[in-house]
């Protein structure tokens, strides 16, 4: 029996949150079109007959001075350094640029072993995909490299047999029916926040983070209360996701409340869904340290 830990680096929108999904056969990250949309280590976990694989989803590692930022990268590198392993993945979409080459250089630094995933074949140019294939080797000539597509389930088998050849030997360490170990508040906060993300557009979704203040269970009604506050940095922004009469909010709140429903079978649940401004909280150390941590 095998047993690892893999932290998943790449750059944001490499695909990274939709191949855990995609391995673990369940939502375990939230998924968007607007880049770095992961903001926590949020780990999936796979487990068959080989063993256990405990996948660290990482924030897309962007290169910037901004505090958020900062502190993302933070994550990803503290992920790197508790892992048995890493599964870098590629957009060979995207020509690699200062981003791609910080990972690189981040990578040359630990002594852990490296999986090369490029993603996107199935959208990639033969072109595009021959120019990954080159960039990888220089940098890491000696690692193994599979070429897949997360979205289809096309070349994740090959990604699999990769890493379990790498895992070290060792009893599972969660139960065989466990897919993450992220608390219900988390969960049900990030299952908002996608929907709030895909309600809006342009420079909104970065301004946005939730938080649920209220988890009540009544064990007799077998029902769930649920109180969430969707926090953004200006007035405008609040207006824009309530949206006219209200429109706004009851669509990310029934979208919401349709998939958090999936959390409690058998159960009521009921979802009081607020909007509420918080300026700057990007730059707020105390917010950063609470919704980060």
């Amino acid at each position: 029996m095998k047993c690892a830990t893999v932290a998943i680096i790449g750059r944001p929108s490499s695909g990274k949150s939709t191949l855990v999904n995609t391995i673990c056969e369940r939502k375990v990250s939230i998924t968007a079109s607007t880049p770095q949309t992961t903001r926590n280590a949020i780990r999936g976990i796979y487990t068959d007959q080989r063993g256990q694989l405990i996948l660290t989803d990482t924030p897309g590692y962007h290169v910037s001075e901004q505090a958020l930022n900062l502190r993302l990268q933070e994550t990803t590198r503290a992920s790197l350094e508790d892992s048995d392993m890493i599964l870098y993945m590629i957009d060979p979409k995207r020509p690699a640029g200062a981003e791609e080459q910080a990972i690189v250089k981040l990578l040359q630094t630990v002594r852990i072993p490296v999986v090369i995933a490029i993603n996107k074949k199935d959208i990639a140019k033969a072109e595009e995909l021959a120019t990954a294939r080159q960039f990888i080797h220089t940098a890491f000539p000696d690692a193994p490299v599979v070429e897949l597509s997360a979205q289809k389930d096309d070349g994740v088998d090959e990604a699999l047999i990769e890493l379990f050849k790498l895992a070290p030997e060792g009893e599972m360490l969660y139960p065989e029916e466990a897919y993450t170990d992220q608390p219900l508040e988390f969960r049900i906060s990030e299952i908002i926040r996608e929907k709030a993300i895909a309600n809006v557009t342009e420079e909104i979704p970065h301004a946005i983070y939730v938080e649920v203040s209220d988890l009540e269970y009544s064990e007799e009604a077998q029902s769930i209360w649920v109180r969430a506050f969707i926090n953004v940095e200006r007035e405008t922004q609040k207006g824009i996701l309530v949206g006219k009469g209200g429109e706004g909010i009851k669509k990310i709140r029934q979208a919401s409340f349709k998939e958090i429903k999936r959390l409690f079978p058998g159960k009521t649940v009921q979802l009081d869904l607020r909007v509420k401004a918080q300026p700057k909280w990007r730059k707020n150390q105390v917010v950063l340290d609470r919704i980060l941590s």
